[in-house]
Formats: C-alpha cells, sequence, structure tokens
C-alpha cells in the first residue's frame, strides 16, 4: 500500500489539520521509465504554504485530493528504468507519501558515502543550494561587511551565516529565542544572534550593527525587516527568498504606516539592490554547491542541524508548527527506516 497525505481543503489563513487527509491507496507496478520508491525521508518547508493557495506564482497549486508537494530520500524497491536498479537511492520531488511510482525524470541518483542521505534535502539539498545560490549570485559578500540573517537558525538562515563568515563578514542573526540564538553563536559561529521577541529588539540590533548593514538575508519580513530598514548602508543588497510572516495573511491590508515610500527612496538613494529569487531557477548551480559545501563541511567550516519527526502521518502538525517557529534547524520526517544508518 501507498500511504499519502493529500489537500483535502484550501486554507483561510494558518493551516489546520481539516486541510489534510491521510489516505491509503495500492501500489501501482512501473511503467516504462519508472520506479517504485520507498520514502526514507521527507522534507518540510515554508514555501510548501504558497502551494496550498489556487493563485498564480511560480509554481502550480496543489490541486484539491492531490498529495502535498515535498523533496524526499526514497530507495528504488522495483524498477523499470534504465537509469535506476533496485536498491539505488535517489533523491525528488515526490510529494507527501511512502511508497509512490514516479517517472525516472524526477529523480536523482545519490551515493550514500558521500554524506549522510538525509543531507541530499536539507544542507546538501535544496535549503543548502538556496543559501549557496543567494550569497555567491546576490548577497556577493566581501571581507569586512556586516550581514544580518533573520531565521538564522533555519536550514537556509545558519548555512547563509556560516558562508559569510567563510568571507569574512560581520554575521548577525536574527531568531525566535534564546536556545536557538545560543545555538548560532556557539555552533555556527555567528559573530551575535538577537531574539526578535525582545522589546528591545530594534534596539539591540541598532547596537550591534554600529557601522549599518551592508547585506540583509531576508526569510521573515515583518517586524524583522522593520528594524533592518533603517539601518542599511549605500550599496546594500537584500536577498529574498522568503517571507514567512506573510504566508498564513489572508488580506494584503496590513496594519500601521505605509513603509513603502520609505522603503523606495532608500533603495533610490542608497543604491541598494532588493532581490526575490527562487532557488528552482538557478539549479544549473545545484551541483557546484553541492561539492563547494561538501568540502567546507569536511573541512569544519560548515555545519548543519536537523529536525527529526517520526512518520507520515505526523507530517500536518509539524508542518503547522514550521510556519510558528518550532522546528529547530532543518525539519525532516523520517518515514521508513534509514538501511546505512546503524541501529
Amino acid at each position: 500500500m501507498n500511504k499519502k497525505i493529500i489537500l483535502k481543503q484550501r486554507p483561510i489563513g494558518e493551516p489546520k489539520f481539516e486541510d489534510f487527509e491521510l489516505i491509503e491507496e495500492n501500489t501501482r507496478e512501473p511503467e516504462s521509465n519508472e520506479v517504485l520508491i520507498k520514502t526514507i525521508y521527507m522534507s518540510l518547508d515554508p514555501y510548501m504554504r504558497g502551494r496550498m493557495n489556487d493563485a498564480k506564482s511560480y509554481a502550480k497549486a496543489v490541486e484539491i485530493g492531490e498529495e502535498m508537494e515535498a523533496g524526499a530520500v526514497s530507495q528504488v524497491v522495483k524498477s523499470n528504468s534504465n537509469k535506476f536498479k533496485e536498491g539505488d537511492f535517489v533523491e525528488g520531488r515526490t510529494g507527501w507519501q511512502d511508497n509512490p511510482t514516479v517517472n525516472e525524470k524526477k529523480l536523482r541518483l545519490l551515493d550514500p558515502n558521500m554524506a549522510p542521505l538525509s543531507t541530499a534535502i536539507g544542507v546538501l539539498g535544496m535549503p543548502g543550494t538556496t543559501a549557496y545560490v543567494g550569497m555567491k549570485n546576490f548577497a556577493k559578500p566581501q571581507k569586512g561587511e556586516t550581514l544580518v540573517v533573520s531565521a538564522a537558525s533555519g536550514a537556509v538562515g545558519g548555512t547563509v551565516g556560516q558562508i559569510g563568515k567563510i568571507h569574512g563578514c560581520k554575521v548577525i542573526g536574527i531568531a525566535g529565542n534564546n536556545e536557538k540564538c545560543q545555538f548560532t553563536k556557539e555552533v555556527y559561529g555567528f559573530d551575535e544572534c538577537i531574539n526578535y521577541k525582545d522589546p528591545s529588539f530594534k534596539e539591540n540590533l541598532k547596537e550591534l550593527c554600529k557601522d549599518g548593514v551592508d547585506i540583509y538575508w531576508e526569510n521573515v519580513g515583518g517586524s524583522c525587516f522593520d528594524a533592518v530598514m533603517p539601518l542599511f548602508n549605500d550599496f546594500a543588497r537584500i536577498p529574498v527568498c522568503g517571507l514567512i510572516s506573510f504566508y498564513n495573511l489572508t488580506s494584503l491590508k496590513l496594519d500601521g504606516p505605509d513603509r513603502l515610500p520609505l522603503l523606495f527612496r532608500q533603495l533610490l538613494t542608497k543604491r541598494m539592490m532588493y532581490k526575490g529569487f527562487i532557488v528552482f531557477d538557478h539549479y544549473d548551480q545545484r551541483q557546484e554547491s553541492i561539492e563547494e559545501m561538501s568540502k567546507w563541511i569536511k573541512e569544519g567550516k560548515l555545519k548543519y542541524k536537523e529536525d527529526f519527526i517520526d512518520g507520515l502521518e505526523k507530517a500536518p502538525e509539524a508542518f503547522i508548527g514550521l510556519l510558528n517557529g518550532k522546528n529547530f534547524g532543518k525539519l525532516i520526517v523520517k518515514i521508513n527506516e534509514d538501511p546505512t544508518q546503524k541501529s
């Protein structure tokens, strides 16, 4: 049987358990160029919230009754493909399901001796490539510059900050609790990290950024961006890969004064770059990012943290928690045992 979680109804605001449904179906024999796979690890990421909306975007929305989208690491159980054989480990966008049959074009072969399999959907997967591409192509960090990273303990933010340190930046993180802040400093090597829930958050950030901000990595939006906005230096760069504080909005009308005029004035007078990007547009650099970051991991320059949840049925709860900042590191659902890991 193939268990999968489908989108039962479109959420209004924050997703609820009733928006998802766990169903079972018979596994399907692979046809030409297809493989039957067993999912080991499945990724949960904030972008999935946007796929639940029936709105025009950079990617097609998940249809009602269709399985939720996700990247996953799997093992081939049965193959009718010349590219993959039984026993191979693969990664691809195979959705919230445990034993699907998929086309070979969806998958890439993994080398289990290169790194733990779970990293293929984390630091050596889409989140890691997001950090690498955004820093290389848009942030372009220079020695001595100040980099501020929102969602600093997350899968993307933690990697961004460490890449900044590799390039000689002063790195200030923003996270949602003191434990996460302490971790980013002690493990990831950030110079400082501050809790955005602290009543003195804006003042603390200003004090830490006395020389201004050259790069702001935007994962969040909202109050984090408001705090950074007055601190930008001339020619500051703002790569935007997420706006998690806005994902559950039911209206584009926000409380408070209109801050767009101030932002546009700064963009002009300070000759700043505000660049939204989608990592899938830059997958021609994926292999480069994997090779470079694998080297940094081996050299001890790049560390990562994974937050595991056991069982496909726990995915909706974990996903809702992710949107509220309850994860700590890369959120991964473990669906079946990893045969490469010793018990």
